[in-house]
């Protein structure tokens, strides 16, 4: 393949799965700008094999659970969960148009507050739609593993009075 047509094809890819993979990153991380990070890392690893990919949603995908797996193996920290909304809480009136971002903000907190694995689980089965055998295949997990990780992250997620309360005021 040509270079300017090996970096066409690169480019329009990019250009449709970026939105995608910046969701994705961004979940997986639990930051906006850990989530770019991530997902321009990526991005740079796949142009540089761009004509050995075969396919680059699949590529991508597993490049980022392994590329995030890998940063958290390597930190020592625990995220802790920011909490920090207005004295008036305005997620307790449905009506009020900052709930959707309330609702959002309780989201990425409990995300957050999530085990690595069990976030990396609840986000590809969950949030990017991949079954049980894809989750596995891209954590390089078993599927027993998937849903034992994703049963406990489920129950710690409902036993968050923020995002039952979200869903109560809903109706």
């Amino acid at each position: 393949m040509r270079d300017a047509e090996r970096e066409e094809r690169f480019t329009g890819w990019a250009r449709d799965a970026t939105p995608r993979l910046l969701r994705i990153g961004r979940l997986l991380t639990g930051d906006d700008h850990a989530g770019e990070d991530l997902v321009q890392e990526v991005l740079a690893r796949i142009y540089v094999r761009w004509n050995r990919v075969d396919q680059p949603d699949a590529y991508a995908r597993r490049a980022l659970a392994n590329a995030v797996t890998s940063r958290w193996r390597r930190s020592d920290r625990r995220h802790e969960v920011p909490r920090d909304l207005a004295e008036d809480d305005v997620g307790a009136d449905p009506s009020h148009p900052l709930t959707d971002v309330v609702d959002r903000l309780d989201l990425l907190a409990a995300l957050r507050a999530l085990p690595a694995g069990q976030r990396a689980v609840v986000v590809l089965r969950h949030l990017d739609g991949c079954t049980e055998e894809e989750t596995a295949d891209l954590l390089d997990v078993s599927i027993g593993t998937v849903k034992s990780q994703n049963a406990r992250a489920l129950s710690r997620l409902r036993r968050r009075p923020e995002l039952v309360q979200g869903r109560d005021r809903r109706g």
